[in-house]
């Protein structure tokens, strides 16, 4: 994609170098948007190759809603840097637990006391969009800050919401913090996905995808390997076909990529 590649060059050329807490410098931008036309294909990264089961997997944990990736790592690593098996893989009430799990309490006033329920922040975006398609109000959020100093991590895409306009559907992701070389191509890979899966299950079809990130970074020992990619030209994307089934049904095997053909891989190291 080359609003990826734009992307890159913006904050190799205008950022600045900053201290972090993981102990590697980036060099960050602030306030970088882009939109990606989810109609001239699924925007899976072409100037490297990007794991779509991985992708695909970490989507459907997040709507899982569980706490912990003892499941997940079966399938993919990609959290193991986030916790431990000392910790029995917990990561806390983060990213899909506050998608489908928030919690509300509501006071009983006869017995004074207080009970908790949940808000499934997801599945009440699918009934605006199927009742009031109109609304301003489907907005999904992860950041709560009553957890924040129990989580792994705090959510770096933390806000979203959706859109109808005609027979569109459209997704903005607002992201506190990105790390354009390893995390970018994944959230931008979940969302689209996300937004295609709802899509289907409203009736719809895939917009745009709108995405701002308020601290778009790179790593200095990422530097290199996206300078590779800035040498690359992007390739044509490929097609994500979705089983078209209740949404809360859909699992992995109702996910296939077609026509697929990257460049090769680029390792990057993790910063925990």
């Amino acid at each position: 994609m080359q609003v990826y590649l734009n992307l890159v060059k913006n904050v190799l050329e205008n950022g600045l170098r900053k201290e972090n807490r993981t102990g590697i410098d980036t060099i960050s931008y602030f306030g970088a948007h882009y939109k990606i036309d989810l109609q001239n294909g699924y925007p899976l990264l072409t100037t490297k190759k990007v794991y779509i089961k991985s992708v695909i997997r970490e989507l459907l944990w997040y709507l899982s809603g569980v706490t912990h990736i003892r499941d997940l790592r079966k399938h993919t690593k990609i959290w193991d840097a986030w916790t431990s098996e000392e910790k029995n893989w917990e990561v806390g009430r983060m990213y899909g637990y506050q998608w489908v799990n928030w919690e509300k309490y509501n006071l009983n006033p006869q017995t004074g006391e207080y009970r908790r329920e949940f808000i499934n922040q997801i599945q009440e975006v699918i009934n605006l969009i199927k009742n009031n398609p109109d609304s301003r109000r489907m907005v999904v959020t992860a950041w709560n800050p009553s957890v924040l100093d129990e989580v792994a991590l705090p959510s770096c895409h933390s806000f979203f919401i959706f859109n109808v306009m005609g027979n569109k559907l459209n997704c903005h992701l607002t992201q506190r913090s990105g790390d354009i070389a390893l995390g970018i191509p994944f959230n931008v890979a979940c969302y689209a996905a996300l937004t295609q899966m709802i899509a289907t299950e409203t009736g719809l079809q895939p917009g745009e995808f709108s995405h701002y990130i308020n601290d778009a970074h790179i790593y200095v020992n990422h530097i290199d390997g996206l300078k590779e990619q800035l040498q690359r030209s992007p390739k044509t994307l490929p097609q994500l076909e979705i089983q078209k089934k209740p949404f809360w049904d859909i699992q992995f095997e109702d996910f296939q990529l077609l026509n697929y053909n990257p460049h090769p891989p680029i390792k990057f190291g993790v910063a925990v």
